[in-house]
């Protein structure tokens, strides 16, 4: 399996991945660099497709990474709900494809491509 490291240890990675997916579950869009969001569009195609099946397995494997470190119990459980009652719902007749990537240019400080990864309508 080819992943990218970004040049942190696993347990860093992880962490910013769960952080990353929270968020974009919680907000619908964030902004981050290019190799994050290629990363993190694979986790989030993954969690989506848990919230379709919506049994209690697959809300108990999607726990799992909802950032826990970042947020109290009540308002992970709102991002799990959210995603089990809202998003997987929306995305019921889709196959797949359920994060766009949006490039928005170069950061200032040095120049990484920043982009907007988002939940497709």
């Amino acid at each position: 399996m080819s992943y990218r490291k970004l040049n942190r240890r696993t347990g860093s990675r992880e962490a910013l991945f769960r952080s990353l997916v929270t968020d974009l579950f919680m907000y619908g869009r964030i902004r981050t660099t290019e190799a994050k969001a290629k990363e993190l569009r694979k986790l989030a195609d993954k969690m989506v497709t848990l919230a379709k099946r919506g049994d209690l397995h697959s809300r108990r494997l999607a726990a799992r990474y909802v950032s826990p470190e970042s947020m109290g119990g009540e308002e992970r459980q709102n991002v799990l709900q959210k995603l089990f009652s809202e998003i997987g719902p929306r995305f019921a007749d889709r196959q797949g494809g359920y994060t766009r990537i949006l490039k928005l240019g170069p950061r200032r400080g040095d120049a990484t491509e920043m982009v907007y990864i988002e939940l497709v309508e």
